[in-house]
């Protein structure tokens, strides 16, 4: 038989055996290894087989290969993917097709960690499809721009591609990788340019997103810092010689491994100041008298209670992000919380955008009825405050307050393991009922009757009557409280 004819054999041999289902590596070892035994000798091919395969594996360069997988993989699971797309999306997302700009930036940006086109398309789809979805884009036009979009993997470095076709033809896999960084942001920018024509012949197929408030873009690109870090490091530490490609690819993977535990060390030290926090914010007596009574403290007593809730939060929260929503909200209760400290008051529960504040019982005062009045008056350019910095117009966020005096119920309720110290009563009822009154009666802030007999000496006040109950809104043509 001759080798033309071996060699024939060999080629339909190969396609019936992947044909078959066996994977390609094994069906051309299978008929190298055979055809050569035929020409050559089984002993010759036996000799072959050991030496080539030793050869072929325990190549140095080799290492990149798994040091940037176990990178893309660790980056994948770490939820980093995430950060990236965020990030992308609050700079590119106002734009036409914007949540598929940001999935083909994220995807470039994935790439320069994980090195496999299917890794990237597989990791940024799972994150980026779904919100395409939500946002009602034409299913051609998200899962395009995230096919397209894996595909950067490939050219922008770490391309295990590229590392296998530099050994194959011994060839630098530093300068392979320098040359595919430039192609590649070519062609992501070329990917943006086809969804933003896409979506402006079709609007329908890629609508625009929320504007992101400036401060929130570059608070979102932080949090995506410590990956883009990772990136820059490592590919510039190639393109500059400080390093090899197999030295980055070990300094990339220890880098963001080190990223997580740097983050658990920094969320240890946010609880330890959270800790103290909450020792400063509850009074010491209150922690004395939990420890004595465990949870089943609960005791009666004479408070003042302030409610206070933004006006028209539904429709404020219309149109804008979740992120942008929990930011204007953790701000808000941020800035009033220390208010309320200030005037000897305590915010027991928060729920969404609503507060309950109490005065007198957690902390003695001469006046807390007073004080609660002067916290709710503060509340007002706090307020303006914390809208001016979310970007909002002024006038926009406004807080009602209702203020009621009467004997509580304070007490501790544990589920599970979680515990909350929390008021309860006709007082806590009233004041939710007076705080809804705030926005039809004209006043920001109304109190009860018996709130009003505590200051009415000094503090003039319009009454009025809603649904049976007697309530006073302050007119502060005198001098506050």
């Amino acid at each position: 038989m001759t080798e033309t004819t071996v060699g024939l054999i060999g080629i339909a041999s190969l396609f019936l055996l992947m044909i078959l289902r066996t994977p390609v590596a094994f069906a051309m070892l299978i008929v190298g290894f055979f055809g050569y035994g035929w020409l050559e000798g089984t002993r010759s091919a036996t000799a072959l087989l050991l030496t080539e395969s030793y050869s072929a594996v325990s190549s140095y360069s080799l290492i990149v290969v798994p040091m940037f997988i176990l990178l893309g993989n660790v980056s994948s699971v770490a939820g980093y993917s995430r950060g990236l797309y965020d990030a992308a999306f609050a700079w590119v997302g106002r734009f036409r097709g914007g949540l598929a700009s940001a999935s083909v930036i994220g995807c470039a940006a994935f790439s320069a960690v994980s090195g496999s086109s299917v890794a990237t398309a597989v990791t940024l789809g799972k994150v980026a499809l779904p919100e395409m979805k939500r946002m009602g884009y034409a299913d051609s036009l998200a899962t395009g721009a995230i096919a397209a979009g894996g595909t950067l993997g490939f050219l922008i470095p770490p391309s295990t591609g590229f590392v296998l076709y530099a050994i194959l033809t011994e060839e630098s896999i530093g300068r392979l990788f320098m040359a595919g960084i430039l192609p590649g942001l070519l062609l992501m920018v070329l990917f943006i340019g086809v969804v933003w024509l896409v979506s402006y012949f079709d609007p329908k197929a890629g609508p625009r997103g929320a504007v992101v408030p400036l401060r929130e873009r570059f608070r979102l690109l932080a949090e995506a810092g410590p990956l883009l870090f990772v990136i820059v490091a490592s590919i510039g530490g190639i393109y500059l010689g400080v390093f090899s490609p197999v030295e980055a690819s070990g300094i990339g993977a220890g880098m963001v491994l080190a990223v997580p535990v740097a983050l658990v060390v920094a969320g240890v030290l946010r609880l330890l100041d959270v800790s103290a926090a909450l020792t400063s914010y509850v009074p010491p007596q209150l922690q004395r008298e939990v420890e004595e009574n465990g949870y089943s403290l609960g005791r009666s007593v004479t408070a003042t209670v302030l409610l206070t809730d933004i006006r028209g939060y539904t429709t404020l929260s219309e149109g804008r992000s979740p992120s942008e929503i929990l930011g204007l909200l953790n701000r808000y209760h941020e800035v009033t919380a220390k208010c309320y400290r200030s005037y000897g008051g305590h915010l027991l529960t928060y729920q969404g955008d609503a507060q309950i504040v109490v005065f007198g019982p957690l902390e003695p005062l001469a006046n807390p009825v007073g004080q609660a009045i002067a916290a709710a008056r503060e509340l007002g350019a706090l307020v303006e405050q914390v809208a001016a910095e979310a970007g909002l117009e002024p006038g926009v966020l406004r807080v009602g307050s209702g203020v009621t005096t009467g004997l509580v119920n304070l007490s501790l309720i544990k589920a599970g393991d979680q515990l909350q110290y929390t008021v309860v009563g006709q007082p806590v009822r009233r004041a939710h009922k007076l705080q809804s009154l705030s926005d039809k009666v004209g006043g920001d802030i109304i109190l009860d009757g018996e709130s009003f007999s505590a200051v009415c000496d000094s503090l003039r006040c319009r009454a009025i009557s809603e649904d049976g109950m007697e309530a006073y809104v302050p007119s502060w043509r005198t001098p506050t409280v």
